[in-house]
């Protein structure tokens, strides 16, 4: 039986945690989620299974045993990836665990967008029955989706809304070979066109150096006075500021963000003025099934490096 000690500083479901101990593990549920309250548990731990908090620099020197990070969920933008494989440390994610999760609610929040489901739900609650006569929605059948990143999520979500809604779905993806495109959506070579022709445009691409604040004002004003932007990706995808400015210009329809450059959003928040943009808390990958598989596939990673086995979802190659 192992003797290592697993580090979790914020709470995972149940059946990651027994995948742990059913293999000897050892749990140490963390303080808290703060740099510096990671730093002081990870002293002794072997491995961290971490959710959303930050695994800088200084937090992965101060683990001097630490052999393994694993990513409960996709992104890895919260771990700084070059100090872990320059200090020999495995990261690994589970990025089989909510692309089906993530692809609905982009789903839910096209259909909520055009049907205007949020305003029309505060309307009826203040007795305004009017609503209905003043906002009239929109069908989406033969609307023009447009993706962004044509990864997991994305083929998850153009699946549904060609053969769910008989939408037009566009997709751009420079990394992508033609070849490799799935047969429903139109590929897109000039990044451009996709934002000029969609209704509605949603990101799914990660963020990187490169990525980064890489929508803005220039990106809106190429869309649609009609469309819609949908970020539940990542918030530093976009300069949150444009995006109201353009929400609230008008120079396109509507928003629904999930995703922020500093979470939790500060209270003063240029979006939180607006009535045209739908925002849920970072919680798009948040069902329970989801959440037990992030948690499983994320102790799995732990078990298979700690075993010696190379992880079969590894984010790096750490050097020996």
């Amino acid at each position: 039986m192992s003797s290592y000690k697993v580090l979790i500083p914020q709470d995972i479901a149940e059946e990651g945690k027994e995948y742990l101990r059913e293999r000897g593990y050892e749990i140490k549920m963390g303080s808290g989620s703060s740099i510096e309250e990671i730093k002081n548990d990870i002293v002794e731990c072997d491995a961290v299974l971490i959710r959303t908090a930050p695994l800088p620099a200084e937090v992965l020197e101060a683990g001097e045993k630490l052999k393994v990070i694993a990513r409960h969920g996709v992104g890895v933008d919260n771990i700084d990836i070059d100090k872990a494989t320059e200090l020999g440390i495995y990261v690994t994610n589970a990025p089989e665990s909510n692309s089906n999760t993530v692809a609905e609610i982009a789903l839910g929040l096209i259909i909520a967008l055009a049907r205007n489901i949020i305003a029309s739900d505060r309307a009826t609650r203040t007795g305004d029955f009017n609503f209905r006569n003043r906002q009239i929605g929109i069908d989406l059948e033969g609307k023009t989706l447009g993706i962004l990143g044509i990864g997991k999520i994305g083929r998850r979500l153009s699946l549904k809304a060609y053969h769910g809604l008989s939408m037009k779905v566009i997709g751009y993806d420079p990394f992508l070979k033609k070849e490799d495109f799935p047969e429903i959506i139109e590929r897109i070579e000039d990044r451009d066109i996709l934002f000029s022709k969609s209704d509605f445009v949603s990101i799914h691409i990660p963020s990187t150096p490169e990525t980064k604040k890489s929508i803005g004002m220039r990106e809106f004003k190429l869309m649609k006075p009609t469309s819609y932007f949908i970020n539940i990706a990542r918030g530093d995808l976009v300069v949150e500021e444009d995006l109201a400015v353009a929400l609230r210009e008008g120079f396109i329809k509507g928003s629904a963000v999930d995703v922020y450059e500093k979470e939790p959003p500060p209270e003063n928040h240029p979006f939180f003025s607006l009535n045209n943009i739908i925002l849920t808390p970072h919680n798009a990958a948040l069902t329970k099934e989801c959440m037990i598989r992030m948690a499983v596939q994320a102790a799995q990673g732990i078990d298979e490096v700690l075993s010696g086995k190379i992880p079969t979802w590894p984010a790096n190659e750490p050097k020996k």
